[in-house]
Order: structure tokens, then C-alpha cells, then sequence
């Protein structure tokens, strides 16, 4: 069973960064895709972006293509979301999820590993 636990949400004023990080127990971490998820109140889960096991191929969802940037370090088992240029649409709750295989996926029904998740808000 992997466990994740993501990281460094806050508070921060339209125009800011954040950087997220979500820390995996398993070993084999890098035999996962890795993929971060977003859920604001009243809303359903959406996707935020993904990358591959070996951190070489990512992808994301038009809403956050050229502010946020997905990387990972498999030594420490570790992915992270770095997010620029926030906007007050970008408040919810981010997680992470981990996908067995080396395929990348936007759906969340493909990621059976997933944290508790992280609050993210920005002001106006």
C-alpha cells in the first residue's frame, strides 16, 4: 500500500507561487506515475497534471498549462507541484495520486493511491 502525503499548501495573494510536495512510503516509487489532482468547494474532482515514471514525459490541464510545473526525485521519493502565477480559481484542495504502471492518465479512476490532500488558497 503506498501512502502519500502532500505538503506545503497556504495561503498566498493572486500573482504568487506555491510549491507542493507529496512524499511517497513506497520504495518503488518510481515504478508509478505520478499525478496531482484538485477539488474546489461545491465542485468535482479535477485534473491538474501528470508525469510519468521517469519524470520525462508530463502533461496538464489547459487551465494550468505554463503557470504550474510537475517534476519528481525518485531518489526521494518525492513529486512536486510547482505553481506560478496563481489565480483565486486555483483555491481547492490539491492532492496527489499514484498510478501502478508507466502510463500517464488524466483520470482519477486510474490512480489507486491516493493523500489526504493539501489546501491551497488564493486571494484577490
Amino acid at each position: 500500500q503506498v501512502q502519500l502525503v502532500e505538503s506545503g499548501g497556504g495561503l498566498v495573494q493572486a500573482g504568487g507561487s506555491l510549491r507542493l510536495s507529496c512524499a511517497a512510503s513506497e520504495r518503488t516509487f518510481s515504478s508509478y506515475t505520478m499525478g496531482w489532482f484538485r477539488q474546489a468547494p461545491g465542485k468535482e474532482r479535477e485534473f491538474v497534471g501528470a508525469i510519468s515514471w521517469s519524470g520525462g514525459y508530463t502533461y496538464y490541464a489547459d487551465s494550468v498549462k505554463g503557470r504550474f510545473t510537475i517534476s519528481r526525485d525518485n531518489a526521494k521519493n518525492t513529486v512536486y507541484l510547482q505553481m506560478n502565477s496563481l489565480k483565486p480559481e486555483d483555491t481547492a484542495v490539491y492532492y496527489c495520486a499514484a498510478r501502478s504502471g508507466r502510463y500517464t492518465s488524466g483520470y482519477a479512476y486510474e490512480y489507486q493511491h491516493w493523500g489526504q490532500g493539501t489546501q491551497v488558497t488564493v486571494s484577490s
